[in-house]
C-alpha cells in the first residue's frame, strides 16, 4: 500500500529519518514540486469525471475544448 504524507518543510528531514527507521517501510522519498502539482491536477481531474458520472456536472465536450484552441 502506499501513503502520501504531507509534512511541512521545515520537519521534513525529521519525518524522513522517522519513516525510514520503521521497519514496515518499504521506501521512503520526497516527491519534486513538479510530482505534487501533477498528482494535484491528477486528483482534481479524478473528482470532475467523478462528478460527471453522479451528474453533479456537465463537462466540456472535446469538440467544444478544440474550437476554442
Amino acid at each position: 500500500m502506499k501513503i502520501l504524507i504531507e509534512i511541512p518543510d521545515s520537519d521534513a528531514t525529521f519525518g524522513m529519518k522517522v519513516l525510514r527507521s520503521l521497519s514496515f517501510v518499504k521506501k521512503a522519498k520526497a516527491m519534486s514540486n513538479g510530482s505534487v502539482n501533477l498528482w494535484d491536477d491528477l486528483k482534481d481531474a479524478a473528482m470532475d469525471v467523478r462528478q460527471h458520472k453522479e451528474g453533479k456536472v456537465k463537462l466540456q465536450s472535446l469538440d467544444d475544448f478544440l474550437n476554442e484552441v
